[in-house]
C-alpha cells in the first residue's frame, strides 16, 4: 500500500480491526519512510448496482455520494464518523441484498432518511429540506410536526 503523504510503497500493519457485520477490515498502516500513520479499508469487490435517477439516467452506486449527503446533513452536529460508515455500510448492504442490479433514487434517499431519523433529528430535517424540495415554510413545518409526534 503506497504512503499517501510520501508515496513509498512499504508499510505494515499496526492494527486491523473487522467492521460490526464483518464485511469491511480497516487497517491501520505506518510508512517505513515517513513513519506517518494513515487508514485503509478492504472490503469484498461487489457487483455493479445502479441507481436510477429521477430524470431516469442510470449511474453506479456510489459510497462516496451517500457520504457527502451525510455529512452535509451531520455539518456541526455530535455524530460520530463511525457511526456515519454504519449507516453507509447498512445501506449498501440492504441494497445489495434487496436488488439484483438496478434500484430507485428514491429507495436510496427513503433509507437513508430512515436511518438519519434515528441518529439524529437535525440531520434527519437538514437532508429532508434538500431531499424533498420543500418549497415553502408550510412543507419544512409539517415535516417537523411528523418528527414531534413520533
Amino acid at each position: 500500500m503506497r504512503c499517501p503523504y510520501c508515496l513509498e510503497f512499504e508499510s505494515r500493519v499496526v492494527d486491523s480491526r473487522s467492521s460490526e457485520d464483518g464485511t469491511i477490515i480497516r487497517r491501520r498502516r505506518e510508512c517505513n519512510s515517513c513513519k506517518r500513520r494513515f487508514t485503509t479499508y478492504e472490503r469484498v469487490e461487489e457487483r455493479p448496482l445502479l441507481v436510477i435517477k429521477k430524470s431516469g439516467i442510470r449511474e453506479q452506486f456510489s459510497r462516496d455520494k451517500l457520504l457527502n449527503g451525510i455529512m452535509r446533513a451531520c455539518e456541526k452536529r455530535p455524530v460520530k464518523m463511525e457511526e456515519i460508515e454504519n449507516i453507509i455500510a447498512r445501506i449498501e448492504r440492504d441494497l445489495r441484498d434487496k436488488y439484483d442490479r438496478e434500484v430507485s433514487s428514491k429507495i436510496v434517499g427513503e433509507k437513508l432518511m430512515d436511518e438519519l431519523q434515528g441518529l439524529d433529528e437535525v440531520a434527519y430535517v437538514r437532508f429532508a429540506s434538500v431531499y424533498r424540495q420543500f418549497t415553502d415554510i408550510n412543507s419544512f413545518i409539517k415535516t417537523i410536526e411528523q418528527l414531534k409526534s413520533k
